[in-house]
Parts: C-alpha cells; sequence; structure tokens
C-alpha cells in the first residue's frame, strides 16, 4: 500500500462497514491493519477523515494513503513463576516448563504478543537482561520448543550473551534430552545426520526431504529403557544434539520411523488406545477403541542436562532437570496394570 489507492463505492456495498470494504479490496492486509490505518488517518473519505464502523450508503469517494505503523512491539515484564536452576551475575538457566512459549512472535497481535511467555516472566524476576536479541527477545541464547520442557539458559548482559551465542554456535555446549518414541528402536545407539529445512507445503513443519535451504544437523540417541506396554511398544531415549535447529529431535527421530509421543505434528499419535490381543501387531496405540485410552497432552520431549564452560570464569557448569511431574505420571500410567485389571 505505497502507492495511494483510490476507490468508488458501489451501489451494491451500501450498507457495508468501511473495514469490510476496503478488507476485501485490499489484497493480503489484514482487518486489524485496516482498522490501524483508518485510525491513523491513512483512510479519507470523500476527503474527510472516517471511522472503521461507518456504514457506506454507495457513491462515495475512498482515497488510501500510507500504510498502518503497528505500535513498536515489546515485551513487558509479568509476575510468572520460575524454576531457577543456576543463577550468578553472567546468566541464568531455567527450567522451563511445556506450554510456555520463549518469547512471543512478531506477527502476535497487542493482546497476545507479550503475555505468559518466559521472556516476560525473566523480566519481572531478572530486570536486566542482555540487549542482544532486540527488546522482543531480551537475555535469549536459544530457544525450546513451546511444548517441550527443560533447561534453556539465559544471558544477563551484552558481553555473556555473545561469548554463550559463540559456544552455541562452535557446539561446544553440550544439551542431552530425554524422548518417548514409540515402536521399537532396532539399535541401542545410532546417529542421524539427515539435514533439516522448512516443508515447503506445510509451512509449521521441518522436513528431512532434501532441499537446497536444507541445514545439517546432527543427533545423536541412546536407548534408555524398552516398554513393553498395553498400549504397544515405546522406547525411552536419550538424545543429545551437536546442531540446534527448528523442532530437530521431533524431526529426525519421525524419519526415521519413531515419532515422539504425542507429537501429532510429525506422525504421533494424539491418543493411545489398549490394544486388544487381536491387535498386537498394530502401531503403537493407533487403533482399536474398545480398550483403555490414554492422552499426555503435549510432547514427551525434555531438555534434561546441559554441560558447558562458564563464559566469564571458564568453570565447567553441568546442569540436570529431572522430568517433570506430567511426564513421570504418564510413564507410571502407560507401563502400569490395565484399569480393568487386566494384566495385572
Amino acid at each position: 500500500m505505497s502507492e495511494p489507492r483510490t476507490f468508488t463505492v458501489p451501489d451494491e456495498a451500501r450498507g457495508q462497514r468501511l473495514d469490510h470494504f476496503l478488507t476485501a479490496k485490499l489484497a493480503d492486509v489484514s482487518r486489524s491493519r485496516v482498522q490501524m490505518l483508518i485510525d491513523q488517518g491513512g483512510v479519507r473519505l470523500n476527503d474527510a477523515a472516517a471511522k472503521s464502523s461507518t456504514k457506506l450508503r454507495g457513491g462515495e469517494r475512498i482515497e488510501v494513503v500510507g500504510e498502518p505503523h503497528p505500535a513498536p512491539l515489546k515485551a513487558e515484564p509479568e509476575a510468572i513463576p520460575l524454576d531457577v536452576v543456576y543463577e550468578d551475575a553472567d546468566l541464568a538457566v531455567i527450567d522451563k516448563p511445556a506450554g510456555m512459549m520463549v518469547h512471543a512472535g512478531s506477527g502476535r497481535n497487542d493482546d497476545a504478543r507479550s503475555r505468559g511467555t518466559l521472556v516476560n516472566a525473566l523480566l519481572y524476576r531478572f530486570t536486566k537482561l542482555s540487549a542482544t536479541g532486540g527488546e522482543l527477545r531480551p537475555g535469549i541464547v536459544h530457544r525450546l520448543d513451546k511444548e517441550t520442557s527443560g533447561l534453556i539458559v539465559v544471558a544477563k548482559n551484552d558481553r555473556a550473551h555473545a561469548a554463550l551465542g559463540e559456544m552455541f554456535s562452535s557446539r561446544r555446549i553440550k544439551k542431552t534430552y530425554v524422548a518417548l518414541v514409540e515402536g521399537r528402536l532396532e539399535r541401542d545407539q545410532g546417529t542421524i545426520t539427515a539435514a533439516v529445512s522448512r516443508d515447503r507445503v506445510r509451512r509449521t513443519r521441518m522436513t528431512t526431504r532434501p532441499n537446497e535451504n536444507a541445514r545439517s544437523a546432527v543427533s545423536h540417541y541412546e536407548v534408555v529403557r524398552r516398554l513393553e506396554t498395553r498400549f504397544g511398544p515405546f522406547t525411552l531415549v536419550r538424545v543429545r544434539i551437536e546442531t540446534g535447529r527448528t523442532h530437530q529431535i521431533r524431526v529426525h527421530m519421525a524419519s526415521i520411523g519413531h515419532p515422539v509421543v504425542g507429537d501429532t505434528l510429525y506422525g504421533g499419535a494424539g491418543q493411545l488406545v489398549e490394544k486388544t490381543p487381536a491387535q498386537s501387531g498394530m502401531a503403537a496405540g493407533r487403533r482399536g477403541s474398545d480398550g483403555e485410552k490414554l492422552r499426555l497432552g503435549r510432547n514427551f520431549l525434555h531438555a534434561a542436562r546441559l554441560e558447558f564452560a562458564h563464559p566469564t570464569t571458564g568453570k565447567a557448569i553441568e546442569l540436570e532437570a529431572p522430568l517433570p511431574e506430567e511426564l513421570a505420571a504418564f510413564l507410571e500410567q502407560l507401563e502400569g496394570p490395565a484399569k480393568h485389571g487386566a494384566g495385572s
């Protein structure tokens, strides 16, 4: 909308609101942005200012000038409890719960953009964080997916942020996760090196399909425990990642046929269903309707361990976060006897 545009309201648009009419006329511009433009005086109706709710009569001349200018996005402090595992003058390490976004996205609206995120909680708890990431991401050196729990490092000043960022880039920070995946992993340990890129069709997903924009990714896994349950077979694994690509563990495990439990974006079952003897050869928890049902409500993926040298002192820091209660309880339910008594 950089060039002024002029419209004449046809008779058939009589009775329409001004913002509705313009939203239909201006391609790829949302109604909220049209309303913002009108409020900022960027729309003239018969050479006069107008309101979004103005009802059109037909025959009016509408001139659209300029572009909407949203208020700068900035995270605000919010009193949200934090589990601080480690803290000093340079950095802090937080055990993030599942369901919490690390920071708001720049496309979020005023109501949702800066509420309930880790950044909001950090600003309230620490007040001062590194400014390297900007006003939406103060202190954020790396990220965890919203439904992934566990350890995340936060920088309190720009010097620590730069040093930690370089350590992540040079793979000198060891990150280990615990995941429960569907099915029986054949090997006790292995390495997945498939490059990762954004899926061209489903933009919320990543993929290991060949793509010129793919970035190298390395995940090492080892089996912690094999589970033979009434819901089917599962494998508890420990995964150490050398790179930190978006959704890396989730897309890597799915690429070898063993999606993370609860990860419906990459083919995991949203609900596990107890299998009858006749269904014993079926994929884990995917069929049958008569047995007990079990739902996790998040991905079974937890950032369990961090190892790195302190960016200022060089002191070795090794931190661990136990499985959160909901994951430990889910494992007990998964491996426990059937509620109706079968298997006891």
